[in-house]
């Protein structure tokens, strides 16, 4: 962004309302996407009443701030980094910001939505907007008090000075700047001039995280509440044909045994079904308890007979679908440059490789939980949830209410990656409450979530590249999947335009399984297909790894594609990054490299991957990581973010393993399904490419090249291609070379 750029914005989109019952101002800007932070308040805010806002600052006659924030934290930190935003271009002092958790509130916020790495990059404008604006606002009153123009004011830290060395705090002009006109243009402060973004902050949650406060849904909790746990279908595709809840009753604590399910039959057949509606059409028991624990007793005692209307679904199945859809005619052509057919016809030598990875349950730390109270007048929804809008409107068409009677709060989350985007556990909480009318909380135990919920689908891809000359001509990538959706992002990332003949088909297999977004969709396991493709197509060109990519993404350069969606210059620059931070090609003797470079959620991002063999096994000692992401707000939380996505792409590519057999899934907690341990992490090295670009995402770009990294360095290792997910449990994968 260049330094001091003018920016216009509506009058009506800026919020001014003059008067607190303290004094003071509260200034709210509608953010296109999200604003938000918390830090431990010194002062006492409990008594304002923050309902009536969405995304806004108050300024105190102390000259102390508070900044409302509207999105979900799910362990992100755009709770910290987008405060930062705003108060950077405030001129405040991070010590005097304080931050306020707001609801929901669809008419003055967009996209109140955590999901897809897009918080920080759609609310980098506004939330800047929303900072410079107040503070012009606040000089314009000083100004006028002194009876001096604005332009012979400055700012730091919350007190305005002019030329002849009088000084007002911010809080001395509060009810002043509230009788002025809003500025209809405002100056944004040079990048070089920061004094905040950049700068690494503390999660200003941490001590109450530490601390044991309550914060999260499993926190919630109001006088009178009930407890309810769920017993859903024990295998995809079955219904309830009857139960008995007699043993169920008689247990201490047990107040109540009920069925849902009815509401949601009658909201599908109504054709309402959403993208975030995934809930079974049967009905449900439901154990109403006064404790947690008496609700998941009494879910055990129950006796419950389940009918099977259609064909239950296994792994096996699915293998053999997939692969019949990788083969067959029917798919769907998303990209065709040249012509691919003649390319592979008149090559000299054609590679294909079939990639497949599992389904994966979603695992967050905190299970899925959320507490409804349901009366006449008003549905008061408090939780976990991704997609708070989403939610209230399907309660509100499930039980026939004007959706302004339906509220959400918004509590922070124990870890989302996608899972908390669906909101089938809203729904079966405010049926619950709905039948019983009393405040409930339904809490799912880790069987639960790893049993019924919703998974990272299947999928396998068959990659066919040809050689002519010694020269890649053509490329074809082919998605087979259960349930998937991924369409609108992989026929334009990279090889795309670096290949003369270039083609991407997809094939989809519905199944009843329920499926869904996982920390970083569409790209999770597509990035170690194609990166370690890439790697074995090096070695058949022999070419060097590093050059293969430079020449293809020169090509881009040479040939511009305005449907491309990653910058060929950018990848360059983190895979050059990589390349000298890992010290690339030069490790000491017994270590082994792979390397991954990938763009994915508008972030670029290139890892390598040192592995040593411990009596046979590969470990994965280091992992060097290049990452262009623009600005970087607050560098502590993006080194966590991006550490925590490389750990978790390792864990899951190296061991995590899930399937289904009859309908029913194979791991139901921690003791059968693996995720990496501590022992298993290694050391990871963060680099951030440094620009004046418009910062974009980080939670979930550097978890899809790792396997790829990994996978190519074991092959360094043992001469042996890895090409299922996940590596550990298939290294004896056959090669296959077509010439």
């Amino acid at each position: 962004m260049t330094p001091s750029k003018k920016l216009t914005f509506s009058r009506r989109s800026f919020l001014k309302t003059s008067a607190l019952a303290g004094g003071g101002i509260i200034i709210g800007f509608n953010l296109f996407n999200s604003c938000k932070s918390d830090v431990k308040p010194a002062i006492d805010l409990s008594q304002l009443n923050y309902n009536d806002f969405n995304a806004f600052i108050k300024i105190s006659p102390e000259g102390k701030v508070t900044i409302f924030s509207p999105n979900p934290e799910i362990g992100q930190g755009v709770k910290t980094s987008m405060p930062m935003i705003i108060a950077e271009e405030l001129e405040v002092a991070w010590e005097d910001v304080y931050v306020v958790q707001a609801p929901l509130d669809t008419a003055n916020y967009n996209r109140q939505v955590a999901g897809g790495s897009q918080s920080i990059r759609h609310g980098w404008t506004a939330l800047r907007q929303t900072g410079a604006t107040a503070k012009q606002m606040l000089v314009n009153a000083a100004a006028a008090k002194w009876g001096v123009d604005a332009s012979e004011c400055s700012v730091k830290e919350g007190v305005i000075s002019n030329a002849k060395g009088e000084t007002f705090n911010y809080g001395d002009v509060v009810n002043e700047a509230a009788t002025l006109e809003i500025p209809e243009e405002v100056s944004l402060k040079d990048p070089n001039d920061f004094t905040i973004i950049g700068q690494g902050k503390g999660n200003v949650d941490i001590d109450r995280i530490i601390t044991g406060k309550p914060l999260f849904g499993l926190d919630y909790k109001v006088e009178g509440m009930l407890y309810a746990s769920v017993l859903r279908p024990p295998a995809f595709g079955q219904k309830l044909e009857s139960y008995d809840a007699s043993a169920a009753k008689s247990l201490p604590g047990v107040v109540d045994v009920i069925t849902i399910g009815k509401k949601v039959r009658a909201y599908n057949e109504a054709g309402n079904r959403n993208w975030s509606m995934v809930m079974s059409d049967s009905d449900k028991v439901v154990v109403i308890a006064k404790t947690t624990w008496d609700a998941f007793k009494g879910k055990k005692a129950l006796k419950a007979v389940w009918k099977t209307d259609t064909p239950l679904e296994s792994t096996e199945k699915h293998d053999e679908i997939l692969n019949g859809l990788l083969t067959g005619k029917e798919f769907n052509t998303r990209r065709k440059d040249g012509d691919v057919a003649k390319a592979f016809a008149n090559a000299d030598k054609v590679i294909e490789r079939v990639y497949e990875s599992p389904f994966l349950p979603h695992n967050t730390l905190e299970p899925m939980n959320f507490f409804a109270d349901v009366t006449d007048e008003k549905v008061n929804l408090v939780g976990p949830v991704q997609t708070p809008e989403s939610a209230q409107k399907v309660v509100a068409d499930l039980l026939g209410r004007d959706i302004e009677t339906v509220s959400v709060d918004m509590t922070r989350m124990g870890g989302g990656f996608g899972r908390r985007l669906y909101g089938d556990f809203v729904y079966e909480a405010a049926e619950i409450s709905d039948a019983i009318r009393k405040p409930i909380k339904m809490v799912s135990s880790r069987e639960d979530d790893m049993t019924t919920g919703v998974y990272r689908p299947a999928i396998k891809y068959r990659i066919a590249a040809s050689i002519k000359d010694g020269k890649l001509t053509g490329y074809h990538l082919k998605e087979a999947a259960v349930n998937s959706n991924m369409y609108g992002l992989i026929p334009n990332f990279f090889p795309a335009g670096a290949v003369e003949n270039y083609q991407v088909d997809t094939a989809n297999y519905r199944s009843n399984i329920t499926t869904g977004a996982w920390r970083a969709p569409y790209t999770n396991f597509l990035a170690s297909a194609e990166q370690s493709f890439f790697d074995e197509l090096a070695e058949e060109l022999g070419v060097d790894r590093v050059k293969l990519h430079m020449d293809l993404l020169e090509n881009v350069k040479n040939n511009p594609d305005p449907k491309i969606e990653y910058s060929p210059e950018r990848l360059q620059g983190v895979l050059k990054l990589a390349v000298e931070k890992s010290n690339w090609g030069k490790s000491e003797s017994g270590v082994y490299q792979g390397l991954s470079v990938y763009y994915c959620h508008n972030t670029h991002v290139a890892e390598v991957a040192d592995i040593t063999m411990e009596n046979g096994i590969p470990s994965v000692k280091k992992v060097t990581c290049a990452i262009d992401c623009g600005i970087v707000i607050n560098p502590l939380g993006a080194m966590n973010q991006c550490k925590g996505g490389v750990l978790d792409g390792i864990g899951h590519a190296m061991y995590s393993d899930f399937g289904f057999s009859n309908g029913v899934p194979q791991s139901n907690n921690f003791n059968s399904y693996q995720l990496i341990r501590m022992g298993q992490t290694p050391k990871v090295d963060i680099h951030f490419i440094e620009n004046d670009i418009d910062p974009t995402g980080l939670g979930e770009p550097t978890l899809p090249p790792v396997g790829a990294a990994v996978a190519n360095a074991i092959y360094k290792a043992t001469g042996k291609r890895l090409t299922k997910q996940p590596y550990m449990s298939n290294m004896n994968v056959e090669e296959k070379i077509l010439g």
